[in-house]
């Protein structure tokens, strides 16, 4: 069915928190494994339709925020789900205290009683308060970033709109982009820094209210890290200052010579990779999405038929419109058995980027979407970005297909920003480490402690008051997972290390790591990621040689690379 077909309408909450109740009660009073399994699978598609409803709603309301229905409908799903998951709650218990565990687990597999366990340590009635303002404070951020009207050289664009302009190769024309979205971001400063800390509080409040002393504990338990703790992320973290940062400032060195300018560089120095300009995509969003159907078709039957399956049923919507939320994510609607995949085209290479990556994470939820339990569809995060940043790499020798003229810029460019990026992301990590360690800090001194970790992370950008927000340690403000999604960034990071490890095997033998891909994939949600790295052959990125093994390999394709004849 296509997306513009399938219908939704608002459901009875009352209606629902009454048939969960009703399958907890037959849960607990099964006499047999089979009349047990019968409830779970009957509570299994009841589950299915309401996560239909609710990704409905949340897709058709990010499409346009400016749309009164599905804002409506998204501030009802905010206030709705808390409520469901004290039901919720009533039946993980159940399910945990079931006769027949046993005999789940041999059909199922332990891992949802582990996930159920820690799903328990995120909730109490005495936090639907804070969960409900919680979901209405996000949204209201994201709405106030989609409502951006930014004034630039006689138009008026979105956020997403003009990033075009702030990677353009014409220094003046860049410089001005970036201050014109500065300059926004500057004049909302009172409204984001309000937002966050109203957020900051209630998420603290949370942690003490189910006795954690604050947010970090609960924050992990709500990222359902089932494989890994605190101090593995630090250890990461020290491995990333260790190893990471100095290959990062000799790429941004080099840059700063290509492009004949003084490191540190600015903001909207760094931006721009070449001289002549950054890599481009050579088509329009249809020719993109052309160049991709080839791409799939001939990477593998199984992709083939997924990215056929998006195209033919409108399970893709890519361009940037107004009123549009910004960024980019894949969902699944499970009554229709499919994907979705949202972005935001703006005629940079992430244009390209998103059909490789979003198609990453789609092509997984494709390949697992009839498993049950449906929890057990797709993995904790980190090892969900496994799928979609290793996809990136994937396409490389269909680059041409995508960038044309442009390709070896591409993939000098993508290899030396998944490099880059991982530095950034692992400072997102470690500064909400430090907000919700000082829960009480102003403003100011969330910034400062921005500000101060950018010196440590990212030595390569010049921090001097030219560029409105960004150069006054203001620009986390602009990384809605921060805001959204507390704790998320730093499972890019590990995805990135991973899918890293997939490049360098790429680059030895590309159907043998297409093999250990599909390993790792068609594992769904069955195993923790550390186990699924295992199944899959694959190095953790919490063990220190990963990335100074991955190091060495970047830097040394990276130096070799021929970049003759481009400026």
């Amino acid at each position: 069915m296509k997306f513009s077909e399938m219908p939704y309408s608002r459901p009875d909450l009352e209606d629902l928190k009454r048939t969960l109740s009703t399958l907890t009660e037959k849960l607990s009073a099964a006499e047999t494994y089979a009349a047990a399994r019968q409830v779970f699978l009957e509570k299994e598609a009841f589950e299915r339709h309401i996560s239909t409803l609710g990704s409905l709603a949340h897709i058709r309301h990010s499409i346009d925020t400016r749309d009164s229905f599905y804002n409506d409908e998204q501030k009802f799903w905010n206030n709705a789900m808390p409520e469901l998951q004290q039901v919720q709650q009533e039946w993980t218990n159940a399910l945990l205290a079931s006769p027949f565990r046993s005999d789940f687990s041999a059909e199922y597999g332990d891992l949802m009683f582990l996930n159920a366990e820690i799903e328990l340590k995120t909730f109490s009635p005495a936090i639907i308060p804070e969960l409900q303002k919680e979901n209405d404070l996000v949204q209201e951020y994201e709405k106030l970033l989609a409502s951006a009207q930014i004034p630039f050289r006689g138009g008026v664009y979105t956020l997403s709109q003009l990033a075009a302009f702030k990677a353009d190769a014409e220094d003046d024309l860049r410089l001005e982009a970036w201050k014109a979205e500065g300059e926004w971001y500057r004049e909302n400063q009172p409204r984001l820094d309000s937002l966050y800390d109203q957020l900051v509080h209630l998420r603290d409040e949370m942690g003490k209210k189910l006795g954690y002393g604050g947010y970090i504990p609960l924050g992990y338990y709500r990222m359902g890290r089932n494989c890994y703790t605190k101090d593995d992320v630090e250890k990461f973290r020290e491995a990333v200052k260790t190893y990471l940062v100095p290959v990062a400032d000799s790429i941004y060195r080099k840059q700063a010579e290509r492009l004949g300018k003084e490191y540190p560089m600015s903001f909207a120095d760094n931006a721009l990779l070449f001289r002549s300009g950054n890599a481009k995509p050579a088509g329009n969003a249809d020719e993109i999405v052309k160049a991709g159907l080839r791409f799939y078709e001939e990477l593998s039957p199984e992709t083939g038929r997924f990215f056929h399956t998006m195209v033919e049923n409108e399970l893709l919507d890519l361009l940037s419109t107004e009123g549009k939320e910004g960024g980019g994510y894949c969902t699944e609607i499970l009554d229709y058995h499919v994907p979705f995949i949202f972005a935001n085209f703006n005629g940079t290479r992430d244009d390209v980027e998103t059909v490789t990556h979003e198609a990453g994470h789609a092509f997984a939820a494709w390949s697992n979407i009839d498993r049950v339990p449906s929890s057990s569809i797709l993995p904790s995060m980190e090892a969900c970005e496994v799928h979609s940043m290793s996809m990136e790499f994937f396409a490389w020798p269909w680059a041409e297909l995508f960038f044309g003229a442009d390709t070896r810029k591409f993939l000098y460019s993508h290899l030396a920003g998944a490099l880059t990026f991982i530095p950034y992301g692992t400072m997102v990590d470690h500064f909400q480490h430090l907000v919700f360690e000082h829960p009480d800090w102003s403003p100011e001194e969330r910034h400062a402690a921005w500000k101060e970790l950018l010196g440590v992370y990212m030595p390569w950008m010049k921090l001097d008051g030219e560029i409105p927000f960004y150069s006054e340690g203001k620009g986390w403000q602009r990384q809605h997972h921060i805001y959204s999604f507390p704790f998320y960034y730093i499972d890019y990071c590990l995805a990135q290390t991973v899918a890293l490890s997939f490049w360098k095997r790429i680059m030895e033998d590309r159907e043998n790591a297409w093999r250990h891909y599909l390993a790792y994939t068609k594992e769904g949600g069955s195993k923790t990621f550390t186990d699924l790295l295992k199944h899959a052959g694959l190095e953790s990125p919490f063990e220190e040689t990963c990335l100074r093994e991955i190091c060495s390999a970047a830097e040394e394709w990276l130096n070799h690379y021929d970049l003759t004849g481009i400026a």
